[in-house]
């Protein structure tokens, strides 16, 4: 796994929709699973919510707890 993919987790908002502004690793997993569902978007975006998806489907999201900005 990419630790600078895991960083932009940590630090990235969404840009886009409902939870625009929200930092992608606080998504809610419902959210995550409807992207899923319908398509992630293309691009860094969609790839950065499927790994979130992933992380927080295995209970491993708590790895980019040490990356948020303070």
């Amino acid at each position: 796994m990419d630790p600078e993919l895991l960083t932009l987790i940590a630090t990235r908002h969404m840009p886009f929709g409902k939870y625009k502004g929200m930092l992608i690793a606080d998504l809610p997993q419902a959210y995550l699973v409807w992207f899923a569902r319908k398509g992630f978007p293309p691009g860094e975006t969609g790839r950065l919510l499927a790994l979130t998806l992933e992380l927080k489907h295995n209970g491993l999201i708590h790895l980019v707890n040490p990356l948020r900005k303070q």
